[in-house]
């Protein structure tokens, strides 16, 4: 179907600002550096409208090369970048170059200094900060720079510019809302858009800072979708509410995704205890049904084999297990007596049997003796008493006691078999400990054997039963787990729900917003239209996707060329509504080299002859500063629009005036 014509044509770039206002809400009119206080090195005036920094390639200018030109002029390594960082250095970026080059400039500038006059609604607000480390920074209203030398023992640091940004452009609204993790944060993420740096190429639109420009922005840590958020925000294309809902869907996110692992970490849980209760109770996993519903069939599998192994064994008393192991105490210690008993009667048993001896070894004299004391003989002459007493002796008179040896004789009989019984019980009692002790024994071997059995047979039975109910118990923590699982199951579908509810009413907030999106479009699609082609189109949306930037030049276009073309064009829009003070943004923007390599020469003039008749003819209500290699449209290549040119080479001709050690 052929495309129904355009009856009134393309609109042209068009923007007006509010009634009463001359000049942008923020811009730099001076920008100054300092070898030491009262000695400049360079200064460089600035103005609303168009600005160039320009370090010409000797190959674009026209005309025969200067006979005092450098030889190794080729247009880089100027300083083109450097001032774009020490500009965006005065409006409140901690750093202004790379470690290394800082190291060397505070080597060179020890005492050095950047300044710059910043006009703030109107108001001057002189910024001086050092180019050396260990020094204040200072930004104090309605003060010139120069005049700031003086109160250098009382630094202000760079919070008062940067808290009168906030209230008086962004708005404290806004400013609040901004992703940010540090005071002020806001303004920096606002300059890292409109101060993009070179190294990011203009690859993306949300490409503000590159980690090599080691520039401690806080976009470096951002994601895309909250840089996106930012940029929202500053050009008015987010509400309060559609923010508070953003920043709750983005709890409910993360809440859903800790569901989401819970649920799958309990799912893992579950089957795992499954398949070892299944296993503990020797059933076929095809055996269980499957679900919450083969839970109860495991419980009464459980509860039969928790039955099963409660029976007693048959033969096994383990009824009275203490008293069994204090019977067995009793007859060791039974045995043991024995045992002592009998070890005492052996021990005694040779010393009876030696009195005895000795009691008989004295019978044979003491029977001697009474039968010589019945005829007794004289003890001198051994001469027979009757004898003596018939003829009498003339030696002795003495005789022995013969009813004493008697006594005496009848003494030892006695104990000999007093002593005989002795030994005689000691046998005895030995002869009768010994089947004693040895059924003793007979008896405490049983009952450690019966004992030992039944202690067994209990313990096997006790682990058996404790084991058939920890499954008891494991099937119960199963079945809680699996409801735990089911609720976080639940839990998580709930906030899956809530959060396509969220997205919904985003992107009905997102539709309330296309009126922004429209006036954003309508200026990017001028600018496409002025720089490409008149028949060429361009077009800014936003859907869930993200931030879409297209061109339609013979089809859709995307060329790296053509990207950054749009990255600049989209900017370029920005500032246009920032012009008509449609957005929470100053209509301030600075470039650094935008063009690529392969962007036509003459697309890259359209585009500054397009912003420059942006100016009005007293006053403009923007401040656009590109630095640049290639050279400007011709008719720009001079004052007003020409600020400052640099060269390579000779090193008087570089922003710092000088070779860095």
């Amino acid at each position: 179907m052929p495309a129904q014509p355009d009856l009134f044509g393309p609109a042209g770039l068009s923007a007006r600002p509010p009634q009463g206002v001359t000049e942008p809400a923020l811009w730099v009119r001076r920008l100054t550096i300092w070898r030491a206080p009262g000695d400049p090195v360079r200064t460089i005036p600035l103005r609303p409208g168009l600005n160039f920094v320009w370090s010409p390639d000797p190959a674009d200018v026209q005309g025969p090369r200067a006979p005092d030109a450098a030889q190794d002029d080729v247009g880089h390594g100027a300083g083109k970048s450097l001032f774009c960082r020490l500009l965006r250095y005065c409006l409140g970026e901690d750093r202004f170059a790379p470690e290394g080059q800082r190291q060397s400039i505070g080597r060179a500038f020890l005492t050095g200094w950047v300044s710059a006059e910043v006009l703030l609604h109107g108001r001057l607000w002189g910024v001086l900060r050092p180019l050396a480390v260990g020094r204040g920074h200072v930004a104090v209203e309605g003060v010139l720079p120069e005049q700031l030398f003086d109160g250098l023992h009382a630094p202000t640091g760079m919070a008062p510019l940067l808290r009168a940004i906030e209230q008086q452009v962004l708005t404290p609204a806004v400013a609040r809302r901004m992703p940010s993790l540090r005071p002020h944060d806001a303004w920096r993420v606002a300059l890292a858009w409109l101060t993009r740096d070179q190294e990011c190429r203009f690859d993306h639109v949300l490409d503000w800072r590159a980690a090599e420009s080691d520039s401690e922005s806080p976009v470096r840590y951002m994601s895309n979708a909250r840089k996106l958020d930012a940029m929202r925000l500053l050009i008015g294309a987010m509400s309060q509410d559609e923010m508070a809902l953003q920043e709750a869907l983005a709890a409910r996110t993360e809440t859903h995704k800790a569901h989401l692992q819970d649920s799958a970490r309990r799912e893992w849980a579950c089957d795992r205890a499954r398949r070892s209760i299944v296993q503990s109770l020797g059933l076929r996993p095809d055996e269980v049904p499957a679900g919450k519903l083969g839970i109860e069939s495991l419980r009464q599998s459980a509860r039969q084999h928790l039955a099963r192994v409660s029976e007693v064994s048959p033969g096994v008393d383990v009824s009275d297990l203490d008293g069994l192991r204090r019977r067995s105490r009793e007859a060791d210690q039974h045995v043991l007596a024995l045992s002592q008993q009998q070890a005492a009667l052996d021990a005694s048993l040779p010393l009876q049997r030696q009195l005895l001896a000795q009691l008989r070894g004295e019978l044979p004299s003491i029977s001697v003796r009474v039968r010589d004391a019945e005829v007794p003989a004289c003890p001198i002459c051994e001469v027979p008493i009757d004898r003596v007493m018939a003829e009498g002796c003339k030696l002795s008179h003495k005789l022995p006691d013969l009813a004493a040896l008697q006594r005496r004789h009848e003494d030892v009989v006695q104990q000999v078999a007093a002593q005989q019984g002795v030994v005689d019980g000691v046998v005895a009692a030995i002869a009768s400990l010994k089947p004693q002790l040895s059924a003793a024994i007979s008896a405490g071997d049983r009952l450690r054997h019966d004992l030992g059995k039944a202690e067994t047979l209990h313990t096997q039975r006790s682990s058996a039963w404790l084991n058939a109910r920890r499954l008891l118990d494991d099937i119960q923590r199963l079945a809680d787990e699996w409801d735990a699982w089911e609720q976080v199951q639940r839990q998580a579908g709930e906030v899956a729900t809530q959060i396509e509810t969220d997205r919904d009413q985003l992107a009905a907030f997102r539709d309330r917003q296309a009126t922004v999106f429209d006036r954003l479009s309508t200026h990017f699609d001028a600018i496409i239209r002025l720089t490409v082609s008149p028949t060429a189109s361009g077009r800014v949306s936003l859907d869930g996707h993200g931030l879409k930037l297209g061109v339609q030049f013979g089809g859709e276009r995307s060329t790296p060329a053509i990207e950054s073309l749009k990255i600049i064009a989209f900017d370029l829009a920005v500032m246009c509504m920032g012009i008509e003070g449609g957005t929470h943004l100053p209509a301030f923007l600075l470039h650094d080299s935008p063009r690529e390599a392969d962007l036509g020469q003459s697309v890259y003039h359209r585009l500054f002859q397009m912003v420059a008749a942006l100016e009005e003819t007293a006053h403009s209500a923007f401040q656009y500063i590109v630095t640049t290699t290639t050279q400007p449209p011709p008719e720009l290549q001079q004052e007003p629009w020409l600020r400052l040119e640099l060269h390579g080479a000779p090193a008087t001709e570089r922003l710092l005036r000088c070779d860095l050690p």
